[in-house]
């Protein structure tokens, strides 16, 4: 039985996962260190996504005997960043799954409309034999996600799961209407969507804190 069963929504709240989330909230955070928290939280975040990944029994030989450990059986991912803030948390994912395929799903937010707006989409061709895990560091009103979210569906992949650092109660609904199937794990859950579509307390914008834009 899977321990990370479809449509489930994880809210991570590990001391470690707390602290470094709120290292990331406060405004005085340089972009060097939030890239680096980034990088760490989507790696604990990873850790919580891929915890139901068959494993196989191999024999190896130890410096003094021959024992039985296990091993990933052969799992195929693929890791799909949801541009431009979802790159600074490739690496996170990468360090954990080297040999992951990485597909890329280039979407901004039209800022009237809150609706996205597609402008590039690099999947890998085998994408249907792979677990895709989607990376979108803010799953806000979910639109974006869940239109990435089709993307790769329709591309051929049938098993789906969203990581995201912080995500709105709107996104969350928004995702799981569109998307039953999609499991989800977060670092937190915020209170709600300001007027302009930006999750309280939040974080303010991911991409220009993570390469020092606005």
């Amino acid at each position: 039985m899977s321990l990370l069963a479809a449509g489930t929504v994880v809210e991570v709240t590990h001391p470690l996962v707390r602290h470094k989330l709120g290292l990331l909230r406060d405004e005085s955070t340089p972009t060097q260190l939030f890239r680096q928290l980034v990088d760490e939280l989507t790696l604990l975040l990873t850790y919580e996504a891929t915890k139901d990944m068959a494993t196989e029994e191999v024999v190896v030989r130890t410096p003094l005997e021959e024992t039985t450990v296990e091993r990933i059986s052969g799992k195929k991912v693929a890791v799909c960043p949801i541009l431009r803030a979802g790159i600074g948390m490739l690496d996170g994912v990468l360090s954990l799954i080297s040999g992951a395929r990485v597909g890329f799903i280039g979407l901004y937010r039209d800022e009237e409309s809150l609706e996205p707006v597609e402008y590039y989409v690099k999947l890998p061709q085998d994408i249907a034999s792979r677990d895709v895990l989607l990376l979108d560091p803010m799953l806000a009103t979910g639109h974006s996600t869940a239109y990435a979210t089709r993307l790769v569906k329709e591309a051929g992949a049938a098993s789906v799961r969203l990581i995201a650092l912080i995500a709105a109660p709107e996104g969350v609904r928004h995702m799981q209407d569109e998307h039953p199937d999609v499991s989800i794990v977060v670092a937190a859950i915020d209170r709600q969507l300001n007027e302009r579509g930006y999750i309280m307390p939040g974080l303010g914008d991911a991409g220009d804190r993570l390469f020092g834009t606005k």
